[in-house]
C-alpha cells in the first residue's frame, strides 16, 4: 500500500493544485511510481479518460506530471456547476444527475465508501500518492462530514502540508489563522506550512519563517517563489482569464460565465506573436483575427448571456465582416439555430442560437464521454488549410446536434464559410491544426510566420520540469520524505 502525502490550502487559488503537480513530477524524477488523488473536485475543465470516465482536468495534469495515465481513481466525485446554486454529479467517471448544493451536502455521506475504494485501488498501484485538498480546511460551516480536506486526510491516514498563498496578501493570518481554527487531532496531522507565489528578494522572508514556526508551531517546509512556468489551470480564478491587450495576432476567447475547459485554447499562446484574449464585455472584442467561443456548462443560460450582454451582435458583425469564428462543445452549439433542454439536463428550457449554422441542438440526457481522433475533411472557408489535418482529442457533451451544414471533420462537426464548429476538446494541441490556424492568420494580415513549430506534449513535459525544478530548490526535500515517511 502505498504512503500518502497531502496538500491542503489557506484558500481557493493558493496553488495546491501545482503543488501537487509539482510533488508528483518530483517523486516520478526520484523513481517512485506516484499518483495524483483528489476526492471531490468542484471545476468546469474536466478530462475524458481512455476508457471514457470524466475526472477533474487537474488530475489529468498531475498524472501527466507523474508519467503515467489518467483515471477516474485518481477524482472519484466531480461537480460541475450548471447554476449559482447547483451542480451536476459525477460518481466514477459518470453523471448520476443534478443536486442542488444542499440537497449534495445531505448525500455526501453517502460517497465516503466509494471515495475510499478508489482511493484503495490507486494506492495498491503505486508507492506514493498525492492528495489534494479542496478550498480551505476551515470552511467551519460546511466541515460537517467532509471528505475532501482533513475528512479524506483521516482516511487516507496522511500527513498534511499547508500551503498559502503570499501574492493574495495576509498569509500570516492565512496560516496562521487556519492553525487555529483545526481541531487538535486535525492540528496533530500537520506537519509543515509552505508559503507560495513569492514574488522578490526570498531573503527578506527569513524573518517571516521563524514567526510562522513559532507562533504556528509547525515547520515551514519552504518559501516557493512565483515560478515562471506554463502549467494547465482548471480554476476559474486563473490569471490566464484575465484581461490582456491583443498581440500581434489576436485571438479573442468569449469568456463564457460557465466557461468550460479553457485549456483548449492554452496551445496558441506558445506561438510567436500570437495573444489569447478572453473578453467578457462586447466593447472589448474590438477587431480580432479570430473568435473562439469555447465549451460551457450551461449553454442555454450562456447563449442567453451572449444575446443581453450584446455579445452575440458584435458575433455575427464580425463573422459577416469576414473574422473566422470557432466554436467548441457548447460554443458549437450556440452557433446553431435552436438549442432545446427538454429534460432540463442543463438549465431547462430552449432558445435560438445564433443562426451562423444551421444546426439543432437538443438535450436528451445521455452524455456523451468519449476520446476521439480523426481528420479534418476537405473543408473550404478561411481554414481551407485544415484540410486533411489530424486530430485527437475527447468529447463529454449533454446535446446531440444535427447538422444542415458540410461536415468539418470525419467524425462530425460543421462549417460555413468562415464559421466553424465541433464537439473536440483538445482539437488544437495537434500541432498540425495549430500552426496551419497561426499561418493563416498570420498570411490574412501578410505577414510570413517564422516561428518554430510547437509539439504541444513536449511543451508540456518542459513545464514540468520547471515547475518541479523551482518547487525542489524551494523547499527541504529531505524533510518532505521523512514527513511521507513517520505518517501521522
Amino acid at each position: 500500500m502505498a504512503k500518502a502525502i497531502m496538500i491542503q490550502g489557506t484558500m481557493s487559488n493558493a496553488g495546491k493544485s501545482f503543488f501537487a503537480a509539482a510533488l508528483c513530477r518530483i517523486f516520478r524524477q526520484d523513481g517512485y511510481s506516484c499518483a495524483p488523488f483528489k476526492s471531490q473536485n468542484m471545476a468546469l475543465n474536466s478530462y475524458i479518460t481512455a476508457d471514457g470516465c470524466e475526472i477533474g482536468r487537474a488530475q489529468a495534469m498531475q498524472a501527466e506530471a507523474a508519467g503515467i495515465e489518467p483515471s477516474v481513481l485518481m477524482n472519484p466525485v466531480l461537480l460541475k456547476p450548471t447554476t449559482n446554486i447547483g451542480s451536476q454529479v459525477i460518481v466514477n467517471g459518470r453523471a448520476v444527475g443534478n443536486m442542488s448544493a444542499s440537497e449534495y451536502f445531505r448525500q455526501k455521506r453517502d460517497l465516503i465508501p466509494k471515495i475510499k475504494e478508489a482511493y484503495d485501488k490507486l494506492a495498491a498501484q503505486h508507492d506514493i500518492i498525492v492528495i489534494e485538498g479542496a478550498g480551505s480546511p476551515v470552511e467551519l460551516n460546511l466541515k460537517t462530514d467532509d471528505i475532501v480536506n482533513m475528512g479524506m486526510a483521516k482516511l487516507a491516514k496522511a500527513p498534511v502540508v499547508l500551503v498559502g498563498d503570499i501574492d493574495r496578501g495576509g498569509v500570516f493570518a492565512q496560516l496562521l489563522g487556519t492553525l487555529s481554527l483545526l481541531e487538535t487531532d486535525e492540528l496533530s496531522m500537520v506537519k509543515g506550512l509552505v508559503v507560495n507565489k513569492f514574488r522578490g528578494d526570498i531573503s527578506l522572508f527569513d524573518s517571516g519563517r521563524d514567526i510562522l514556526q513559532k507562533r504556528g508551531g509547525k515547520p515551514v517546509l519552504g518559501v516557493v517563489p512565483q515560478l515562471d512556468c506554463d502549467i494547465e489551470d482548471e480554476d476559474s480564478l486563473s490569471s490566464k482569464l484575465e484581461g490582456k491587450s491583443a498581440g500581434l495576432i489576436d485571438i479573442a476567447v468569449i469568456k463564457l460565465p460557465k466557461i468550460s475547459n479553457f485549456t483548449d485554447l492554452d496551445v496558441f499562446s506558445q506561438y510567436d506573436g500570437v495573444t489569447v484574449r478572453y473578453v467578457t464585455r462586447y466593447e472589448e472584442l474590438e477587431t480580432p483575427d479570430m473568435i473562439i467561443i469555447p465549451g460551457t456548462k450551461s449553454t442555454i443560460c450562456d447563449m442567453k448571456w451572449l444575446r443581453e450582454s450584446g455579445m452575440e451582435a458584435v458575433i455575427k458583425r464580425s463573422a459577416a465582416n469576414g473574422v473566422p469564428v470557432f466554436g467548441i462543445c457548447g460554443g458549437y452549439q450556440m452557433l446553431g439555430e435552436t438549442i432545446a433542454d427538454p429534460l432540463d439536463s442543463e438549465c431547462g428550457g430552449s432558445i435560438s442560437g445564433m443562426g451562423l449554422l444551421r444546426c439543432r441542438t437538443v438535450f436528451m440526457g445521455g452524455k456523451r464521454q468519449t476520446q476521439t481522433s480523426g481528420r479534418f475533411r476537405n473543408i473550404g472557408g478561411f481554414f481551407s488549410c485544415l484540410s486533411g489535418a489530424e486530430f485527437s482529442g475527447y468529447e463529454i457533451h449533454m446535446g446531440s446536434t444535427d447538422s444542415g451544414e458540410r461536415p468539418l471533420l470525419d467524425c462530425g462537426g460543421a462549417y460555413s464559410g468562415s464559421v466553424y464548429g465541433c464537439y473536440i476538446h483538445g482539437i488544437f494541441d495537434n500541432s498540425q491544426v495549430s500552426e496551419r490556424i497561426v499561418k493563416k492568420l498570420y498570411d490574412s494580415k501578410g505577414i510570413a510566420y517564422r516561428g518554430g513549430v510547437v509539439d504541444r506534449n513536449a511543451y508540456k513535459e518542459r513545464q514540468y520540469d520547471l515547475l518541479a525544478e523551482g518547487v525542489r530548490r524551494s523547499i527541504d526535500t529531505g524533510l518532505l520524505y521523512r514527513i511521507i515517511e513517520e505518517g501521522v
